[in-house]
């Protein structure tokens, strides 16, 4: 008997900063709390902190993922053709995508139901660790729960400048090293993928 299921779609940009702190923002317009964008924060000490619009939003985040802070702020992305625009209490982001790669071309292909099934990221996992290591599609997701991951589009960040805290984080750099919120890593190369997230609830907490 699985538990229950709770879709997350949207996109996920992850990008590495010349100071050594990667950021992966989540941005979904369709999920069961409604519309909503956050943020991951790794800095270069390894310290990982989560940036939440909500006190509801972060606890679900937080017993999904694994932080060391958490704050709960004003969180808003705006979106002007190829440019993103990311506003999370202390963290100000700008990014801007390129066209989309092969990969991504065959990614826009896949049918939104493919996407939300486990048995697809399930096949998908293998070659997605292959081509991209440090990513994973399936695995667990905090104390019982299981999470899945179906990709629907794919495209680069080529720029991208950020101020936290106040403090420049420097030019658009690698995801390097890997981001240890979860079971797996954004890409190394800096992206931002259209995404189904599906989190499977452990039997109690249903």
């Amino acid at each position: 008997m699985t538990g229950e299921r709770l879709r997350f779609d949207g996109w996920i940009a992850g990008v590495g900063t010349a100071s050594g702190t990667r950021l992966v923002v989540g941005h979904w317009p369709r999920s069961p709390f409604g519309a909503f964008s956050d943020v991951m924060v790794e800095h270069r000490d390894g310290e990982r902190v989560l940036l939440a619009p909500s006190r509801r939003i972060a606890d679900f985040v937080a017993a999904t993922y694994r932080f060391d802070r958490i704050e709960v702020v004003p969180v808003t992305v705006t979106v002007a053709g190829d440019t993103w625009l990311v506003e999370a209490g202390p963290l100000r982001l700008r990014l801007r995508t390129g066209r989309r790669s092969a990969l991504g071309v065959l990614l826009s292909a896949v049918p939104a139901p493919l996407a939300r099934s486990p048995v697809w990221a399930a096949l998908s996992d293998v070659p997605a660790r292959l081509l991209m290591p440090g990513v994973r599609t399936l695995g667990r997701a905090g104390p019982g729960r299981r999470e899945w991951y179906g990709a629907r589009g794919l495209r680069p960040v080529v720029a991208a400048d950020a101020v936290l805290d106040g403090a420049d984080l420097g030019p658009l750099s690698p995801l390097d090293p890997p981001v240890a919120f979860g079971f797996g890593s954004a890409p190394r190369g800096p992206c931002l993928v259209r995404v189904t997230t599906t989190v499977e609830l452990g039997s109690a907490e249903r």
